[in-house]
């Protein structure tokens, strides 16, 4: 029986249909997917077993999740087959980033709906999924989409919904800035006469046990910092170089631009 429907089987629907199957919350079979270009959904197919699809009202019909997963500009034309013939039992989830719940509403022509802003770490049960939901929710299926992020990680429910394009911009891009740090601190091993195998495995875990520890520690990331700076030492020196870089500006300008950003698609 189907459970799940995906609408949109791009970067973030293919996300959240690995992270469906891997947190075992649905089986293949259970899963239907809706995708336009046919090699995508071939790819599907073959990686997952899911369902696929060209059409979105199949993909749609009786599944009682329905998720939302095109691009945010592709919205109009991917709501256009469903208005109306989501039934009312059905909730639709979307993860489309600056697509409100007005528009979701007037786009679908239902009332039930959940905006969600994950992140592809959901994949492998460490992602952050920020979520809000219409009045039209009933507790019962709040609690349910609760039950199902958090099996894909950490899930924070937040009461205002502008709150979800500033998470987009945080939590939603910002596996994208990390990997920037991360591929530029590979480079910097590797310039230095590292391996780029050992330099991958150095900052990989020093990346995931430094997140960790900030994670498990009461004291604030700036005086986390200042333990491993010791005056005239080499952290220092590296830290002087970033800020001559402009590391910390850009990367609160990075934060600043995806939100606004964020906005944009919603308009």
């Amino acid at each position: 029986m189907k459970q799940f429907s995906v609408i949109g089987g791009g970067t973030m629907g293919g996300t959240f249909v690995a992270a469906l199957l891997a947190n075992e919350i649905a089986t293949p079979d259970a899963v239907a997917v809706c995708e336009v270009v046919e090699s995508r959904r071939d790819w599907l197919h073959d990686e997952y077993g899911v369902q696929v699809t060209d059409d979105a009202a199949v993909a749609a019909k009786d599944a009682p999740v329905v998720f939302m997963a095109v691009k945010p500009q592709d919205f109009p034309a991917a709501a256009k087959p469903l208005q109306g013939l989501i039934g009312p039992e059905q909730l639709v989830v979307s993860i489309m980033a600056g697509i409100t719940i007005d528009s979701l509403r007037d786009g679908l022509g239902h009332r039930a709906v959940v905006r969600v802003m994950p992140n592809t770490p959901a994949q492998i049960g460490e992602g952050m999924l920020v979520w809000t939901a219409s009045e039209e929710v009933s507790a019962e299926q709040r609690s349910a989409v609760q039950r199902m992020l958090a099996t894909m990680g950490h899930e924070l429910y937040v009461p205002a919904e502008r709150q979800i394009d500033m998470a987009t911009a945080v939590s939603g891009s910002g596996p994208g800035f990390v990997y920037l740090v991360i591929e530029s601190m590979i480079d910097g091993a590797v310039q230095i006469g590292l391996s780029r195998e050992l330099a991958e495995e150095l900052v990989l875990q020093t990346v995931k046990g430094s997140a960790q520890f900030a994670q498990e520690s009461d004291s604030h990331v700036a005086a986390l910092r200042n333990m491993v700076t010791s005056p005239g030492g080499t952290t220092a020196a590296g830290l002087r170089a970033m800020e001559r870089h402009g590391v910390r500006t850009g990367t609160i300008e990075a934060i600043v631009e995806a939100y606004r950003r964020a906005q944009e698609l919603g308009q």
